[in-house]
């Protein structure tokens, strides 16, 4: 039996349904009367007045963000993240501002900070149109860049946590040029994310200009550090791509939802959404190859969306497999991937 979130108070639970009612038939009207409810649990358990504050403010910035991108939610988009003090005449604004471009003109959008260097780069290949700023209010003054400012697609963050949500949470793919702590920031919880499966496994591409060995040092970094001390797996350095190469991550960042699509959980069992079906063979080939990461049964490929999945009808005609994924091991599901766009 669920037992049902409330106050405690009866009277004031029937005023929060009441009004929940009143605001029309929301099919989300618990989630809204869960929520409701836990503003009244502030006030009873007497919460400091400066967390309140918090608590406030990200959820007026994760609202504002959520209305800013369903609009576009239906479009992929690359977050690109890079050093604020690049100048426009260094090789690696050139590369994010040819990145920007090319990528855009395969369909996707971009998302940067917002902000000057990489991320005035990223706005100026991408174009107004089909560029997101998301700026972060620093005690010194942070501007936004030309490209994105006044734009309804720019969004002012207070805090940090929010604004890092909104990237991961509306975009399909990252891509790191050099930059300082807040590169790297952004770089390793993409890849702790990831790696635990908090967030869709996705390409993570770091980029450096010709004769530049910025991100051979990160990555001799994580190989003779966090693997040879057996902090990480093997397979968490196929989490990563590096390259001099645009096209190259170009097509790293196309390439990767060439076949797939998307994935969701439903009860035990995961859901992968591909483009196109995969042949008996190739079906036998990823139970064989990926059996480690299946808790029990075997990889099946079924027909039409789940019962679960009818919210969401934009997928209804993709292809599908199921399996019982172990929740473990995440990055070894990335490599399957791999395979199933492989086999397009």
């Amino acid at each position: 039996m669920i037992r049902r979130y409330t106050t405690g108070q009866p009277e004031i639970d029937r005023l929060i349904s009441e009004l929940i009612e009143k605001l029309g038939g929301s099919p989300d009207k618990e989630l809204l009367q869960e929520m409701v409810t836990t503003v009244v649990r502030l006030r009873d358990e007497k919460v400091d007045r400066g967390d309140l504050k918090i608590l406030n403010t990200a959820v007026k910035e994760l609202r504002y963000s959520f209305k800013v991108f369903t609009p576009y939610r239906l479009i992929r988009k690359v977050a690109i993240f890079g050093s604020a003090r690049t100048p426009k005449t260094t090789p690696a604004y050139k590369q994010a501002k040819e990145f920007a471009r090319e990528i855009t003109r395969r369909g996707w959008m971009v998302i940067t900070g917002g902000s000057t260097g990489i991320m005035n780069a990223g706005n100026e290949g991408g174009g107004r149109d089909k560029s997101f700023g998301m700026n972060i209010r620093l005690p010194f003054e942070q501007e936004a860049n030309p490209v994105i400012a006044r734009d309804p697609k720019l969004i002012n963050f207070k805090y940090f946590f929010t604004r890092k949500l909104m990237f991961l949470k509306e975009s399909d793919a990252t891509v790191l040029f050099p930059g300082g702590f807040g590169t790297h920031d952004e770089g390793f919880e993409t890849l702790t994310l990831v790696q635990t499966g908090k967030t869709e496994p996705r390409p993570i591409v770091f980029v450096d200009p010709p004769g530049n060995d910025y991100w051979d040092t990160f990555r001799r970094f994580v190989e003779k550090g966090l693997l040879k001390e057996k902090m990480i797996d093997p397979e968490d350095l196929d989490l990563m791509t590096f390259t001099h190469d645009i096209q190259e991550a170009i097509q790293e960042v196309v390439g990767f939802y060439r076949n797939y699509h998307s994935l969701r959980f439903v009860g035990h069992k995961l859901v992968v959404r591909m483009q196109h079906s995969l042949e008996k063979g190739q079906l036998n080939r990823l139970n064989k190859n990926f059996q480690r990461i299946i808790q029990r049964g075997k990889i099946e490929a079924v027909r039409g969306p789940l019962q679960e999945e009818e919210n969401e009808p934009e997928t209804h005609k993709l292809e599908r497999i199921v399996f019982e994924f172990n929740r473990k091991d995440f990055s070894l599901l990335r490599k399957m991937i791999d395979v199933i766009n492989e086999n397009e």
